[in-house]
C-alpha cells in the first residue's frame, strides 16, 4: 500500500487560519496527477504549529476528500508519547490507512527510549505505523537494530528514511527483509534509494510536481532499461527543483512555489517566515526549468 510518490502535504493558511478551500483543491490536484499517497499534518504540513483541533481537521479533511481512492498516511508524531498516542488514535478512528510518526525531537531519548515510545503507540493503536527517522531535525538517529526490534511489533511496517545515508537502505534491507517498507524522505537521493531496495518516497517536491514525481517513481523501480533511462531523465529535471525547495527551511520555499502555481498562498507560521527575494528568484527559475510554470 505504501509505495511510489507520496506527498508530504503542505497546510495552506489564510489570515493565520487553515484555508480549507485551498487544502481541498490541493488534495484533488494530487488525485488528478498520479500521486500515490497523501501525508497530511506531517512536519512539512507545519504540524508543530497546528493546534490539536487544526491537526485533527487537516487529517479528517484529507480522508474525507480522498474518499479511499488513495492511501492517507497521517502525520501523528510528537515528542510527547501520550500526545502521539492521542493523535494516532484519532487518525485511526477517522479512517487513515497508516500513521507517520517522527522520532521525538529535543528530548534526545536513548535507543531504549525510542523503542518504548513506539511500542507504547503500537500497543494503543491498530493501524500501520511508519517510523520517520530524521536526525537532522530530531538530533537522534534510530539505529537499524532498534528498528529491527520495532519491526517485530504488530503495527510497525517501515520507515521514512531522511538520514541521507544510502547505506542505511542496504543495512535495513539486510536486517528486516523486503517486507519492511523503505521510503526516502530525501527527494534528491530517490533514484539510488529505490535501486537499493526502497519502494518510494514521502516527497516535498511532489507538492508542486506530482505528475513528474509519480512517473519518476514508477520508472525508477522498473527492471526495464528503457524505463530506468526515463527515470534518470526525470530525475535530472527534478534535481534543480529539489535543490530549490531547500534553499531555506522547508516548507517556506515549496509554499512560495505553490503560490506561483496558483495552488495556495505562501503564508507560513512563525517561527517560519516567507522566503527572501533571492530565494524567490531561485524557486521561480527551478519551476521554469521543469516547465511547471
Amino acid at each position: 500500500m505504501f509505495k511510489g510518490s507520496n506527498v508530504a502535504l503542505i497546510t495552506p493558511f489564510k489570515n493565520n487560519g487553515l484555508d480549507e478551500d485551498a487544502y481541498i483543491k490541493l488534495i484533488h490536484f494530487h488525485m488528478d496527477n498520479g500521486t500515490g499517497g497523501l501525508v497530511p499534518a506531517g512536519t512539512t504540513g507545519e504540524s508543530p504549529t497546528l493546534s490539536h483541533e487544526e491537526h485533527q481537521r487537516v487529517i479528517d479533511l484529507c480522508i474525507k476528500e480522498s474518499n479511499g481512492k488513495i492511501p492517507v498516511i497521517a502525520g501523528t508524531g510528537s515528542n510527547s508519547t501520550e500526545e502521539a498516542i492521542s493523535l494516532t488514535s484519532h487518525a485511526e478512528k477517522a479512517g487513515a490507512d497508516g500513521a507517520l510518526i517522527v522520532t521525538p525531537y529535543y528530548n534526545k531519548p536513548t535507543q531504549e527510549g525510542l523503542y518504548q515510545h513506539y511500542k507504547a503507540i503500537n500497543d494503543k493503536c491498530g493501524i500501520p505505523i511508519l517510523i520517520y527517522n530524521i536526525p537532522g531535525r530530531s538530533v537522534i538517529d534510530m539505529s537499524v537494530d532498534t528498528m529491527a526490534r520495532l519491526f517485530e511489533l504488530k503495527n510497525i511496517v517501515g520507515v521514512k528514511d531522511a538520514t541521507g545515508d544510502l547505506n542505511r537502505v542496504d543495512l535495513q534491507l539486510s536486517k528486516m527483509g523486503d517486507e519492511f517498507v523503505q521510503l526516502t524522505g530525501n527527494d534528491d537521493n530517490a533514484f539510488e534509494f529505490n535501486r537499493r531496495g526502497g519502494v518510494g518516497s514521502i516527497s516535498v517536491t511532489a507538492n508542486i510536481a506530482p505528475k513528474i514525481c509519480s512517473d519518476f517513481q514508477k520508472f525508477s523501480i522498473s527492471k526495464n532499461e528503457n524505463d530506468l533511462n526515463e527515470a534518470k531523465k526525470l530525475d535530472n529535471i527534478l534535481q534543480t527543483v529539489h535543490n530549490a525547495m531547500f534553499v531555506e527551511s522547508n516548507p517556506s520555499p515549496v509554499k512560495y512555489a505553490a503560490k506561483l502555481m496558483n495552488l495556495c498562498d505562501d503564508a507560513v507560521r512563525l517561527p517560519l517566515v516567507k522566503v527572501t527575494e533571492e530565494t524567490k528568484s531561485i524557486v521561480k527559475k527551478a519551476l521554469v526549468s521543469a516547465k511547471l510554470i
